[in-house]
């Protein structure tokens, strides 16, 4: 779990920006009910995994119970992030097609090496991401999940070209946007916010991802650096 810089170097300024976010979306939340949090991005390669991860394990050290979901049913990387193995049909994608679901749903949740953070990884990748996404079972299911997690962080793909994040962001109370230092341009941050804007989503702020240590300007939640 080398991505997991939390964990691993607890002391870094990457660790204290994390918790200071970790932090601020705590005070953010208005009632006990205000759970599930979606980390998405722009386009692909921002980082919208590994900080969706790091603050999954954050919110865990915290003593809060955690389930981190992959809601990235094109390119989901939490189960090699986590070092889950591989399973034919564990994920979401499956359980969302499970007649049995509402009954098998706990099976789905894998336990990770952290401790209080659980996940449930993709699972085979999809023909049709965003209707499973969009379904009235998935809606069911992430209701059940606040009543057994303090915290839901669902991770989506980004939000430019996809209507998967736009969907998600119906049923998250929270979102947060993951840019890239020195790549991701304003005009795409405001095109992914103007989109989100239209399906009335929650913007928490925006995650500025691989900042340098030395940089001091934050926009939002901080500047977070990966290296």
């Amino acid at each position: 779990m080398k991505e997991l810089l939390v964990i691993s170097r607890p002391n870094s300024s990457f660790s204290e920006e994390i918790k200071k976010t970790r932090t601020n979306l705590k005070f953010s939340q208005i009632n006990d009910d205000e759970k599930v949090i979606m980390i998405t991005s722009s386009v692909p390669g921002e980082g919208k995994s590994f900080v969706a991860a790091n603050l999954a394990a954050s919110f865990a050290q915290y003593n809060e119970k955690v389930l981190l979901v992959d809601c990235d049913l094109r390119k989901g990387r939490q189960k090699k992030i986590f070092e889950i193995p591989e399973e034919k049909d564990g994920g979401l994608s499956s359980l969302l097609i499970d007649k049995e679901w509402e009954k098998r749903y706990p099976s789905y949740i894998k336990k990770t090496k952290v401790s209080n953070l659980f996940v449930i990884p993709t699972g085979p990748f999809p023909p049709n991401p965003s209707e499973l996404l969009a379904s009235d079972k998935y809606k069911r299911l992430v209701e059940k999940l606040k009543k057994v997690f303090d915290i839901v962080i669902l991770d989506c793909p980004p939000v430019v070209g996809l209507n998967d994040a736009l969907v998600v962001s119906s049923i998250a109370d929270i979102s947060i946007i993951v840019a890239k230092h020195k790549s991701t341009s304003i005009d795409l941050l405001e095109k992914t916010k103007k989109s989100l804007d239209t399906v009335n989503a929650k913007i928490a702020g925006v995650i500025i991802n691989q900042m340098e240590e030395t940089k001091s300007s934050y926009y939002y939640y901080g500047g977070y650096y990966q290296e």
